[in-house]
C-alpha cells in the first residue's frame, strides 16, 4: 500500500508523495493522449507499483477513490488489453496486473480496429465511386490505414527482436 501523506513509504523504500505526483504527471499524459482520466490512473499507478499488480483496494486507497471507479476503470483497461486480472491464491480477491508486454498487447488491438475501419472504407470508396470527389478523399484515407496498418505489423516485429535482445524475452 503506499501512504499519500508525503512520507516515505517504508514497504518500497520510496517517497509516497514522488510517486503519487508521478502517477498523477503520467496519467495527464496519457488522458492528453486520449484515454479516459480514471483508467489513465490506474494504469499510471499499476505501472509504478513494484510488483506492477495491486487489488481493488489498494488501487482505491492510493488514488482515493471508490471501488466503483476501480471498476470501471479496471473494466475499461482490460478490454484494452492493457491490464490482467488474476486471483490473490488462497483468497477471493482480484490483483489487477500490467505486463512488460501492455504496450504491444494495446498496439495488436488497435491493429484489429485498423482492418475494420480498412473494411469500412473499402466499403464507402465502392459506394460513393472512386473517381469522386469523395471516394477519392476514402481512397487517400483507405490508403493511409493501410500504409499504417503495414507499419505497425513491421514495427512490432522489430520490436520482438529489440526486446529479445535487450530484455531477454
Amino acid at each position: 500500500m503506499t501512504d499519500t501523506s508525503g512520507a516515505t513509504d517504508t514497504s518500497g523504500g520510496r517517497d509516497a508523495e514522488s510517486v503519487s505526483k508521478f502517477v498523477e504527471s503520467f496519467a495527464a499524459q496519457l488522458v492528453e493522449a486520449g484515454m479516459q482520466r480514471m483508467p489513465a490512473r490506474i494504469f499510471a499507478a499499476l505501472l509504478s507499483s513494484d510488483e506492477g499488480a495491486m487489488t481493488s483496494v489498494e488501487l482505491g486507497e492510493q488514488l482515493r477513490i471508490s471501488a466503483a471507479a476501480v471498476s470501471g476503470g479496471v473494466r475499461y483497461l482490460a478490454q484494452q488489453h492493457m491490464v490482467s486480472r488474476e486471483r490473490e491464491p488462497g483468497s477471493r480477491r482480484e490483483r489487477y496486473r500490467v505486463q512488460g508486454n501492455q504496450w504491444y498487447e494495446a498496439l495488436t488491438n488497435r491493429e484489429a480496429v485498423l482492418k475494420r475501419w480498412e473494411a469500412a472504407l473499402s466499403e464507402g470508396v465502392a459506394s460513393l465511386g472512386a473517381e469522386t470527389p469523395a471516394g477519392r478523399r476514402m481512397a487517400e484515407t483507405l490508403a493511409f490505414f493501410e500504409f499504417v496498418d503495414g507499419e505497425i505489423a513491421a514495427m512490432m516485429e522489430r520490436w520482438r527482436v529489440y526486446r529479445a535482445e535487450n530484455f531477454g524475452q
